[in-house]
């Protein structure tokens, strides 16, 4: 019996613009995953990433030591943020820094922009955002005498915008949400959220590591005021690869982050008394800036530039939906539910199936060969990565899934 589904990968794949980025990967002798589908955790590493911190290693650590710093090192964190924001952002240069993890810069900029709305007192966010967002704020308040105001948003689903102009008043600080949804996918409406929050007078932050390197984002022109994300998703920098802040420019004299390092300085070697922020995003710094962990990104930033974030989305809505028509075909009748938009233009760059006993499969998947990713209760994420995955790496992947949901019933 033929299959029309494998068929149609054929097809797609042979129809792919973005076929020969695939072999940019690294792919090492005896690889035995015939389907990575967590490319929303972890991006793969590129040749030109192994070629680069070789040659980084050897040519600018090895070769100018102490040097580096002053040869270029220092401004690192953003030259790297002036290039993520034109090739990923749409961000002007002077508003981006790549330093630190995700939580620290989400704390950083959530406690500036509380400080920077004195005489109010509260901050919404929503109850299935990622813990580390949850988290941050609830610290925040705790801290600053802060009340939260909980949006109670659909697992299935998001944020929307109604949600939002419910809640948000004159005694609203701050506003944070995640653009795309961590457990469904779900793409939120940024330049309508925003919008409405700021009628309000509110700052809002957006939390993008679902978004950077997969959707495209045009913070600038949102309006945007302050955003965070990793770039070890979509961006492949690698475990523990650093992440990125964005401040808005009219916003970087009037917003002072909380953890005042030599790095953030406006003169960091004077070593001199008092703290004196840089100007612009670069007061954003606190400390050193882990030079080595940035090394990946400028491989993934140039191949990004050259494949086109506008390219890297359609691939991405194509990959999805053939992702949800194969979970509809097979998964569907055994009882496995699609808790993701089913409008592309809802949808980010993953989908959830959810069935209970999901985590029992996950070892024999790995077996097999078939990597995606689970999260509680119940839900494995597909994220295929658009630069690196092929539409027949994601049939074989829920063709696996089918095979052990039939055999675990």
């Amino acid at each position: 019996m033929t299959d029309d589904l494998f068929d149609r990968a054929v097809a797609l794949d042979a129809a792919d613009p973005l076929a020969a980025y695939r072999e940019q990967f690294i792919v090492p002798d005896g690889f035995d995953v015939i389907a990575y589908l967590d490319g929303n955790s972890l991006g793969r590493p590129l040749e030109a990433t192994a070629r680069l911190l070789d040659e980084f290693v050897r040519g600018q650590w090895a070769g100018r030591l102490i040097r580096g710093w002053t040869d270029s090192w220092l401004d690192w964190p953003t030259i790297l943020g002036d290039r993520l924001a034109a090739v990923a952002l749409g961000a002007a240069a002077g508003q981006v820094v790549v330093a630190d993890s995700t939580t620290v810069l989400l704390y950083k900029l959530a406690r500036a922009a509380v400080d920077a709305r004195p005489g109010r007192h509260k901050i919404i966010l929503d109850t299935d955002n990622f813990p580390t967002d949850r988290y941050v704020l609830e610290g925040i308040a705790a801290e600053r005498g802060l009340t939260l105001e909980w949006i109670d948003t659909d697992p299935l689903a998001g944020i929307t915008p109604e949600q939002v102009a419910a809640v948000v008043d004159e005694d609203t600080a701050l506003v944070l949400f995640s653009h795309v949804a961590y457990r469904s996918g779900w793409l939120a409406d940024a330049p309508e959220i925003t919008r409405i929050a700021h009628a309000a007078g509110a700052l809002v932050l957006w939390d993008l590591s679902h978004s950077a390197g997969s959707v495209p984002l045009a913070l600038d022109e949102w309006g945007v005021d302050l955003a965070v994300g990793c770039t070890y998703k979509y961006l492949n920098g690698g475990p523990g690869a650093p992440a990125f802040a964005y401040l808005r420019r009219d916003l970087q004299s009037e917003l002072r982050q909380p953890i005042w390092g030599w790095m953030g300085h406006r003169a960091s070697f004077e070593m001199g008394p008092g703290y004196e922020p840089a100007p612009g995003a670069r007061a954003l710094l606190s400390g050193t800036p882990p030079i080595l962990a940035m090394v990946p990104l400028w491989a993934n930033l140039e191949m990004l530039a050259a494949a086109g974030i506008g390219a890297v989305r359609a691939k991405s809505e194509l990959l999805t939906g053939y992702a949800l028509e194969l979970a509809d075909r097979w998964l569907r009748p055994l009882g496995v539910e699609v808790v993701s938009p089913r409008d592309a233009a809802r949808r980010g760059g993953h989908v959830t199936l959810r069935r209970p006993g999901f985590e029992k499969l996950l070892e024999p998947l790995w077996e097999q060969g078939v990597i995606p990713d689970y999260r509680r209760p119940d839900g494995l994420r597909i994220g295929p990565a658009p630069l690196s995955t092929s539409f027949t790496e994601v049939h074989r992947g829920l063709a696996t899934l089918r095979e052990l949901v039939e055999q675990h019933p």
